[in-house]
């Protein structure tokens, strides 16, 4: 389900968002009004998007989220409605992709938090996904592709 993950630093990257905390059952109906709303403030300034659209999840309980859904941009945004700067951080991250349709994310991030807890890792609260290959680019679910990241506390021992 998820490719072999693998340690990498990122950086920080400035970013424009909407910030949701909804019940959990909510992100679907959110998620794409989120998306066009971002998208359109961030072309509309010409500063992006400058990668793929993302979502930043800061705590997830089992009945809420408390997340971002956005986009990197070349310069900062300027907050237009719901749309507000905001950064991606640099952080020491286990990441891995997962291929399938966005149905299947769930079950991806509980393997890769399996595999992170049985290789000894300890993981931050947060986490992130992009969403490198999306439905503009396919219209195959089997093709889509979510990059998932996992920054790291301290090192392995």
């Amino acid at each position: 389900m998820i490719d072999t993950p693998q340690i990498a630093q990122s950086v920080a990257q400035m970013t424009a968002t909407i910030r949701f905390v909804i019940p959990r059952n909510e992100i679907q109906k959110v998620m794409g009004p989120a998306i066009g709303e971002v998208i359109a403030a961030v072309v509309a300034q010409g500063i992006g998007p400058a990668g793929p659209v993302f979502s930043h999840h800061f705590r997830m309980s089992p009945d809420i989220f408390d997340f971002e859904v956005g986009v990197p941009v070349t310069k900062p945004v300027t907050p237009v409605g719901r749309v507000q700067p905001s950064e991606l951080p640099a952080a020491n991250v286990m990441r891995t992709i997962y291929g399938g349709p966005y149905e299947g994310l769930g079950g991806a991030w509980g393997e890769f938090s399996e595999w992170l807890t049985a290789n000894g890792h300890s993981k931050a609260e947060n986490l992130w996904e992009f969403y490198v290959v999306s439905p503009e680019s396919t219209s195959d679910p089997e093709k889509l592709e979510t990059e998932l990241n996992r920054p790291l506390l301290g090192t392995k021992s």
